[in-house]
């Protein structure tokens, strides 16, 4: 047998053990989780993803008509009567009025209850669990329609409650997905 037949895969195993070693030294600093908690050791459960900019998606699927949410006004949220001790809310951009807003109470298991508007109609969208389980993104359930919001970011700011960067993927019964890029942000 050839020395160069043999040198071939020693050398392919030398790497693969190397690319599963320890980590760099510049990797150990990182101790800031994906939700900017640190463990008590100083290290993370998780590895931080990093932080990206989310991207709108069109409608794909279905019977080929898009999915509209439209910016929710201050009489649609006054004529919902949401109850619940803090709210979430999804909008485009910082500042901006959201597309979808739910109210939770804290250490609660009762469902949150939102609205969203879809094309000129208020429909009700409700969500597992109190504001604890929408504070880091969740899923809400609506007629014929279903929103899940992910985190895809740390908070982009300081304060009590910062915005993240999410995004909103609703999935209509008909088999249309449409995904939403903005900020989610949960406060009192």
């Amino acid at each position: 047998m050839n020395m160069r037949n043999l040198f071939l895969p020693a050398t392919a195993l030398a790497l693969a053990l190397a690319a599963c070693s320890q980590p760099a030294e510049s990797d150990k600093n990182a101790t800031a989780s994906y939700d900017g908690e640190v463990a008590p050791d100083g290290k993370t459960a998780e590895t931080a993803p990093p932080a990206i900019k989310p991207t709108d998606v069109p409608t794909r699927g279905g019977d080929g008509s898009p999915i509209e949410l439209a910016a929710l006004t201050e009489a649609d949220v006054g004529g919902a009567k949401l109850k619940g001790e803090l709210a979430c809310s999804f909008a485009a951009e910082e500042g901006a009025e959201p597309i979808l807003l739910a109210q939770g109470d804290v250490a609660s298991q009762e469902p949150s209850r939102g609205i969203v508007k879809v094309g000129d109609t208020i429909e009700t969208i409700s969500a597992n669990g109190g504001f604890d389980a929408m504070a880091k993104g969740t899923k809400f359930f609506g007629k014929g329609l279903e929103l899940r919001v992910a985190l895809v970011g740390p908070a982009a700011g300081g304060g009590e409650s910062p915005p993240r960067p999410a995004t909103l993927t609703a999935d209509r019964a008909d088999g249309a997905q449409r995904v939403f890029a903005g900020l989610w942000q949960c406060s009192p």
